[in-house]
């Protein structure tokens, strides 16, 4: 078969971590589809909270497969990344809670 030659006759478990590799890469991928579609929606540019998710969740899943690939400019490219995601949904969770009371505030 066409796979096997392509990859090298690698184990099962070596095939499931190539594909668990690919699975962080799709769920990375989804940030930028779904800021690209909920700009397009709102036609301006928008960073919806999925953005952060998909960040958080394909760096992890990546970061996860880059130790164990043990692979140094992998794991720096993408472990530090997941703090810095995660910062930006507790700052967007702030703001969007600043604002709240603010026009709570405003109706009163």
């Amino acid at each position: 078969m066409w796979w096997h030659s392509l990859l090298g006759g690698m184990s099962a478990g070596g095939v499931a971590w190539i594909v668990f590799g690919f699975v962080g890469q799709i769920m990375f991928t989804m940030r930028f589809i779904t800021q690209w579609l909920a700009s397009e929606k709102a036609k301006r540019t928008v960073v919806p909270l999925s953005f952060w998710i998909y960040s958080i969740l394909g760096s992890v899943v990546l970061s996860i497969y880059a130790i164990y690939r043990k692979d140094p400019v992998f794991i720096l490219g993408q472990l530090p990344s997941v703090f810095i995601y995660c910062r930006n949904i507790i700052l967007e969770r702030r703001n969007n809670v600043a604002s709240a009371a603010e026009v709570k505030t405003m109706d009163s």
